[in-house]
């Protein structure tokens, strides 16, 4: 893994965060507990702050970044990005699943509840409102999230990451 200051900032990663191996984080970056960040994703705090809370899973390939002194990028808790996604000086509440290979970009707002449908591309300044699904280029809403799919994949998303990074700790 590569977890490197930029600037005299360095990562704030607790002890119950999984990091792959070949996983980077750069700078200004502050995690929350029981996070894990996959095989190949990139982490960068080096323009601006990126915070994130309790239990973020940032799959493999995934990047997250900033936009330099304009878009910090602010992640809530129980939030899962998927495969290959890219998530950029944005806010994201708690609760929400960020697709494979969607784009979240400057400014843009994922309330909690929330899914980015894979491949889904939000442009600057969208706001994603509480409980709603958005998918498509450029990302419009296409329904809203029922109690079955907030608990059988946002909530089951992230609690599997939790459950999958728990499997490396033996070979530290």
């Amino acid at each position: 893994m590569v977890i490197l200051p930029v600037n005299g900032k360095s990562p704030e990663i607790p002890e119950s965060c999984y990091i792959a191996p070949n996983a980077t984080i750069v700078g200004e970056v502050i995690m929350g507990e029981s996070c894990s960040v996959w095989f190949s994703a990139v982490i960068r705090g080096d323009v601006h702050y990126i915070k994130m809370g309790n239990k973020v899973n940032v799959q493999d390939g995934a990047v997250i970044h900033a936009t330099f002194e304009k878009s910090p990028t602010n992640i809530g808790n129980n939030v899962s990005i998927g495969h290959n996604a890219i998530v950029h000086g944005c806010t994201i509440h708690d609760n929400v699943l960020i697709g494979m290979g969607s784009i979240v970009m400057d400014d843009c707002v994922v309330e909690s509840g929330s899914i980015v449908a894979a491949g889904a591309v939000l442009t600057k300044n969208t706001r994603v409102p509480s409980g709603t699904i958005f998918a498509g280029v450029p990302a419009k809403k296409v329904k809203d999230v029922s109690p079955e799919m907030l608990e059988g994949e946002i909530n089951r998303i992230a609690n599997n990451y939790a459950t999958y990074s728990s499997w490396f700790y033996d070979r530290k």
